[in-house]
């Protein structure tokens, strides 16, 4: 399949001021960065966790030193190539452990990338900065050689600091009644939902989502980078803000403190 990519636009820009309450569940901040379609990092129970690296082949995130990366930790939501084309460069260089379902890290560790923990749905493991709940996702998977790619999903991450609280990664996923089930885990700080569309549920099916979740303040991914996924930031902006959500379109590069 051949995509076609948006002009690059990295330029720093302003985030959206929409006037929502802060949740009074949580104190202090989550930092993230965003690093165009679904690549985010954020920082949480002292280590930086970096979510589904496609930085290198997306030109709209020309403006992202990935040299400059050294995530403690890298979560990969499933094989496809525009969610791990960036893995093993930024692996190496960062000594950075690997979470995801089992075929994924399979093959990464199959070229070398030891330090990895595989997990599978609904499945639940505790590490240093907190606890990971590999969550379901309808979407499909298979690795850049086209190998097998395992069940893709999504994360529930929860910091061992309480002040900090949990956020929710969907991954590439249609809407499902199982996000019910990540709402049922407890509150959310934030969640980072797809919303392009096409290959993944699109705004209409976020805020539902959203809704479901009870969480305010969300943070879309996976959309505009090529031509079938782009939406209307304004549009959707104001879909979420009649929910009373906030949804935080971050300009690539740029930075986040939710």
């Amino acid at each position: 399949m051949r995509v076609y990519f948006q002009k690059p636009r990295c330029k720093r820009g302003l985030l959206s001021r929409l006037a929502i309450s802060p949740d009074p569940l949580f104190r202090g901040i989550m930092k993230i960065s965003y690093y165009g379609h679904s690549c985010f990092s954020v920082e949480i129970g002292g280590k930086t966790l970096l979510f589904d690296p496609f930085i290198t082949p997306n030109p709209l995130a020309s403006c992202v030193d990935v040299a400059a990366l050294k995530p403690d930790y890298i979560l990969l939501s499933h094989g496809h190539d525009d969610h791990v084309a960036d893995v093993e460069m930024i692996a190496r260089q960062s000594g950075a452990t690997l979470v995801g379902n089992y075929e994924v890290i399979q093959w990464f560790t199959a070229k070398g990338l030891d330090k990895a923990v595989p997990m599978n749905s609904g499945g639940t493991c505790c590490l240093e900065f907190g606890r990971v709940t590999f969550t379901t996702a309808i979407h499909s998977s298979s690795m850049p050689d086209g190998s097998y790619g395992g069940q893709p999903g999504g994360f529930r991450v929860e910091s061992k600091e309480s002040d900090e609280g949990a956020f929710y990664y969907s991954g590439d996923t249609a809407l499902t009644h199982d996000i019910k089930l990540v709402a049922e885990m407890g509150p959310l700080r934030f969640a980072s939902l797809c919303l392009g569309d096409h290959f993944t549920m699109g705004v209409a099916d976020a805020v539902t989502a959203t809704k479901w979740l009870g969480c305010k303040e969300v943070m879309g991914v996976h959309y505009d980078t090529f031509p079938p996924i782009t939406i209307d930031h304004a549009a959707a902006q104001e879909a979420f803000l009649k929910e009373g959500k906030r949804l935080h379109l971050p300009t690539i590069g740029g930075t986040l403190d939710l």
